[in-house]
Formats: C-alpha cells, sequence, structure tokens
C-alpha cells in the first residue's frame, strides 16, 4: 500500500513512527532529492534529540555564496532572480553556519566543487569513491532504512505515470537490495516528493508507484528545481575544445561534463558539422597533425553519467543521432542542467524525450553486465572529462588539493578512465587549462609532480590543454615528458624540461616545441572568426543580463587579482584614466555603487579591469 501525503511534517512523523528513532537516510545526487522530507526530518529530529539522523548522499546544491562584497553585489540580486522559488536543504545551511546539531552526521561521496573547502565537518565526512562504486561501498554497506527522491509525474493518461527522472543513477543500483531486506523484515521506506518541474523521463527511470512506501504531492511542496548558471567560455578553452572535438571519430561514442570546457567541446563539435570549412582551417592553424575534421555523417552516440545542456545542443545539431542497439541515442545516470535545459525536455514530445534514456550509474559507467551490448554500442568511445593538474608523466590531479581538502570528488571520472582502457578504439580524454592565475600570480597546471593523484600515470591516454593534445597512451616516459612540454604554457615549459632533464628522464628537448603557446597566439587564431560573429563569451545563450555580462568580465578579472595589493593598485591606478562606454556605465549602475569612498574605489578597479580585458566577444 503507497500511502499519502499533502503535508511534509505529517510525512515526516509518520517515517519515523515506521522506522524507529535511528534514521539512516540516503538522498540521491544533485537535483534528485526529496527536499521537503529531508528538511521536516532534519526539523523534527532538532525538536526531539532522541532521534539520530544520518544523511547519506552527494553533491548537494545550494545558491552560490559570495565571497567579498563587491561580489555580494553582483551576486546577491542574480540569486534571488535566478533562483527565486527554490528551497534549499536546512541540514546544508546549518553545515555552512557550523551549527549541525550532534544527532545529525552528513556523509557525502561527491561535493559541489569548490564550495565545502572551509567547512572541516564536511571534508571530514567525505568518502572518496568511484561513482560506480558508491551504491555498493556507501549506501548498501550500511543500514539505510529510509530513500527520500524527488520524482517527475506524468498526467495526461488516466492514471498518474512515475519517474525518478534526474536520478535513476544509484536508486536503479540499490532498490532491489533495500527492498529484499525489507522482505527478511529489516526496516525500510521508499518514500517519494511530487515536482512538476521535474521533467518526466520516459523508459528505465519510469517507476511504478507501488513500489513507493509513501508519497508527498500537494502545491505546498513544489518548487523550481536547481537550474545551474551557464558561464562564459574563455579563449583558452575554446581552443582546447577545438583540439578535443578532432579526436571525436564519426559513428563514435562521446561522454562531457558541465561546465565551459563542456560548452566549448560541444560548440566546437557543432562548428565542424555546420561550419566545416572554419573549423579545417581553424585546426590548420593549431596543429599539422592529421584529425577527425569532417561532419559528422552517422552521429554519435552518448554514453554519459551525466545529461548536460551540450547533449541537447548536440541533438538539435544532428549530431547526437546514431542509435544504440536498445533505440536511444544517449544513455545517462543523472542529470543537473540550466533552466532551459529543463524547459527543453518538458517542451519535446515524449517520443522524443525517449531518445535520451536514464539508468542507473552501473550501465554508464562500467561494462560490467550486459558487456557484449555495451562494448557493441560504445564503439571509438571519446569520454572527455576535466582536470586540476596534470604532471609531466601523464598523472592527473582533479579532485583534491594537496593539503587533502576536498574540491569535488572522483565521481565518475576514474569509472570513465578504466572503460576507455578496456575498449578498443577508445580514449579516455582529460582537459585542463594549461594555467591558472591567484593573487596575480599565473602558475602551471601541467608541474613536475602533483601533490595528490586522481588518475595515476599508468592509466594515462590523451591530456589537452589549449596548447593542444598529448597522446601518452603506451608511451614511454621520455616521449611523455615531451609531447606534454610541448602543450605546457611557453612560460613553464623550459623549466619542466631542465627538472626533466636533470633527473635524467628524457634527454634534451627542442625548445621550439613550445615557443608559440602563449595566450596572444590563441587571441590571433580566433580573431578573423570573432569578427565575424563566432566564438562569443556565451555559445548557448546566458541567464545574466546585458549588465551582467559587463559586469561579469571585470569581476573575473579582479578575482585573479585575489588578495595580490600591489596588482589591485596599479588596476585601480589604470581606471582613473578610463572611459567607460554606456554598457559598462550600466553595469555600475547594477552593481548599485554610489558616491561613498568604498564605493569610489570598487569604480577605479572595475574601470582598471575592463580596460584589462578588453570588448566583449559577442558572436
Amino acid at each position: 500500500m503507497t500511502h499519502r501525503f499533502a503535508n511534509a511534517d505529517d510525512m515526516a512523523r509518520w517515517i519515523v513512527g515506521e522506522v524507529g528513532h535511528d534514521l539512516r537516510m540516503a538522498l540521491p545526487l544533485g537535483i534528485g532529492k526529496g527536499t521537503h522530507i529531508a528538511n521536516a526530518l532534519y526539523a523534527l529530529v532538532q525538536e526531539d534529540r532522541s532521534i539520530e539522523l544520518d544523511i547519506f548522499t552527494a553533491l548537494t546544491l545550494e545558491r552560490p555564496h559570495a565571497s567579498s562584497e563587491l561580489e555580494g553585489r553582483f551576486l546577491e540580486p542574480f540569486a534571488d532572480r535566478h533562483f527565486a522559488g527554490y528551497v534549499e536543504l536546512d541540514y546544508a545551511r546549518d553545515l555552512r553556519a557550523k551549527r549541525l546539531p550532534d544527532n545529525v552526521h552528513v556523509t557525502e561521496f561527491f561535493l559541489n566543487s569548490a564550495v565545502w573547502l572551509s567547512t572541516p565537518q564536511v571534508q571530514q565526512a567525505y568518502v572518496s569513491v568511484n561513482y560506480s562504486a558508491a551504491a555498493r561501498d556507501v549506501i548498501l554497506a550500511r543500514p539505510i532504512n529510509v530513500l527520500a527522491q524527488l520524482v517527475a509525474v506524468d498526467e495526461s493518461g488516466p492514471t498518474p505515470r512515475y519517474s525518478l527522472a534526474s536520478n535513476p543513477d544509484v536508486t536503479l543500483d540499490i532498490l532491489p537490495e533495500l527492498e529484499a531486506r525489507r522482505g527478511n523484515g529489516a526496516p525500510f521506506l521508499f518514500v517519494a516528493q511530487v515536482n512538476r518541474d521535474m521533467p518526466f523521463m520516459p523508459g528505465t527511470a519510469e517507476i511504478d508507484v507501488s513500489r513507493f512506501d509513501a508519497v508527498l504531492d500537494d502545491p505546498s511542496v513544489e518548487f523550481p528545481v536547481f537550474a545551474a548558471p551557464r558561464r562564459p567560455v574563455s579563449t583558452a578553452e575554446y581552443v582546447a575544445g577545438l583540439h578535443a572535438a578532432s579526436l571525436v571519430k564519426d559513428g563514435g561514442t562521446l561522454q562531457i561534463g558541465i561546465g565551459s570546457l563542456g560548452d566549448a567541446v560541444t560548440y566546437a563539435l557543432i562548428l565542424r558539422h555546420r561550419h566545416n570549412a572554419l573549423f579545417r582551417s581553424l585546426m590548420g592553424s593549431l596543429t599539422d597533425e592529421p584529425r577527425e575534421t569532417e561532419p559528422f555523417e552517422q552521429g554519435l552516440y552518448g554514453a554519459s553519467e551525466m545529461f548536460v545542456d551540450g547533449f541537447l545542443e548536440l541533438y538539435d545539431a544532428g549530431i547526437l543521432k546514431r542509435r544504440s542497439q536498445a533505440g536511444p541515442v544517449l544513455h545517462a545516470a543523472f542529470f543537473v542542467g540550466s533552466r532551459g535545459f529543463y524547459d527543453r525536455l518538458k517542451a519535446m514530445p515524449e517520443e522524443k524525450r525517449a531518445d535520451f534514456d536514464m539508468t542507473a550509474v552501473s550501465f554508464t559507467n562500467a561494462l560490467y553486465g550486459d558487456e557484449p551490448q555495451k562494448r557493441a554500442d560504445r564503439v571509438h568511445a571519446r569520454f572527455i572529462n576535466n582536470a586540476m593538474k596534470a604532471d609531466v608523466l601523464g598523472a592527473a590531479q582533479s579532485d583534491t588539493l594537496g593539503d587533502g581538502r576536498v574540491v569535488s570528488g572522483v565521481g565518475g571520472q576514474h569509472d570513465f578512465v578504466e572503460q576507455a582502457i578496456a575498449l578498443r578504439g577508445a580514449n579516455s580524454i582529460l582537459m585542463l587549462n594549461a594555467t591558472r592565475t591567484k593573487d596575480d600570480a599565473v602558475e602551471s597546471n601541467v608541474v613536475w609532480q602533483l601533490d595528490r593523484t586522481t588518475i595515476p600515470r599508468h592509466m594515462r591516454d590523451v591530456i589537452i590543454t589549449e596548447y593542444g593534445v598529448a597522446r601518452l597512451k603506451g608511451a614511454n616516459d621520455a616521449d611523455c615528458i615531451r609531447r606534454m612540454s610541448a602543450i605546457t604554457d611557453a612560460r613553464f615549459a623550459a623549466d619542466l624540461a631542465e627538472r626533466s632533464e636533470k633527473a635524467g628522464k628524457v634527454g634534451p628537448i627542442d625548445k621550439t616545441a613550445w615557443q608559440a603557446n602563449t595566450p596572444e597566439r590563441l587571441e590571433a587564431v580566433l580573431a578573423d572568426a570573432r569578427s565575424k560573429g563566432f566564438f562569443p563569451d556565451f555559445p548557448f545563450g546566458s541567464d545574466f543580463t546585458e549588465e551582467e555580462q559587463t559586469a561579469l568580465r571585470a569581476l573575473g578579472k579582479l578575482k585573479e587579482k585575489g588578495n595580490a595589493k600591489g596588482a589591485l593598485a596599479r588596476t585601480a591606478l589604470a581606471g582613473l584614466g578610463y572611459r567607460l562606454d554606456a554598457k559598462e556605465a550600466a553595469a555600475l549602475g547594477r552593481l548599485g555603487l554610489g558616491t561613498g569612498a568604498a564605493d569610489r574605489v570598487y569604480r577605479l578597479l572595475l574601470a582598471g579591469a575592463w580596460k584589462e580585458v578588453g570588448p566583449a566577444k559577442r558572436g
């Protein structure tokens, strides 16, 4: 029997009455959490400290938080608009404020990138595990007695249909065993919260209502799901995306992730397909290596843990069209996207939405089970993921800082690297920016030795920066060093080569290999195409107003300067003689800058930053 509730507090009291005072609750990662259920249980255990609540989850999403007054002036009005109505998780609020009650414990196996670095309780409770193993090693290894999930509903027929929608990923892998445990006498409740903002995904994600022990469904618990703001794409990211797109084989398989690098790859693939002459010309400017440059006739099949905006763009462009043996053009385990992404999915007829089959993470992230079918579908696979750093021997650092603090988590990166090794003709492609800027100091992301390792060097395959492609699979150490040096920024490559030579790992390296690796050259490569409307700051639309986009250009530059007082002083001085254009003046107005002393300094800093970054790339 499925119980029906219209009030989350009533459901919470019923749950405690059914399973007792020792609550061990699993919540799906990302947007699939039963938010009102979780908040009601959290409120209950705050009132009654005899109740213990352990939460096991990943990727708790919140409104963004400002790290400075100026950033707050930009961020707070944007967040109020963009996240209007979004209901946050109360346990996350208290974790951030370091006031989580002693009878509540939160364990996550993947963190929202870089937002929990200063929260010891989150850092200490993090579990490092591959996404494909999270069901077994994080959830099923514990006596879970509640699973609370946000679900979609289709009410177009005579009876409602339900879908796990955004998050069949771990749920499909754990539900059979949890149900079996209940059959053997262990307490377990599978409870659902209906949200009509969630796109209904047919296929594997559809689930019979009888499997829910209770359903929370009422207008009072409806809310807009978390929509990730679309970020601008830099010149370096665009060029790295061109390199990646030239490695993707027509008739092959693709995995990409969320963020500006994923958008850059998507844009480059569409450019290759729709503006092939331009794509080939640009690739001729970047490399003399033979690459994949033809338009897509057979198209691509997607096998990805994450269904992101880019796959919809590729679908609409006629690139994501190669069908798996089962029919869909994409298999994915979870999705988080922009507001436009959700709206487009909901507007699609169901037969189109069925082209995207949301399924278990054990299906997308591993070859085990249905292996012959998976191998037949995943031909010429290109699994593209992001890394923070790489060393000259091909190891990668993607999730953890040198002091042990977790930025995000390994997630599925190791899963896809492992798949690439197991599949003939496949490649694991790790993308990273060649440099990063902190406190106005530029540092190389290609290094002699990593602080931490996510992907070890014996699993090295392909690494991409904006300066090229390093093919490392099967290469000896000396060749790895040469190839990694060739994709390193010219300001740092010579030092890396010298260290490698001193260590006896490589003979003399031809220094002409990296002399052209400068940001100025990359700007020059894209300049003509940009003059014709290509490579805009926001390739697939923006969630920011015109004034906000203008402000972002300056705020991004100021963030690079960080706490470098000398650099900030020089920027403010440069702003004295800078004449604002109308858009920049409007951006100052949007930031609410007046004539007070602090505001006058902010005006100078922004003016100097605009002077430094130059005009926007509108496309």
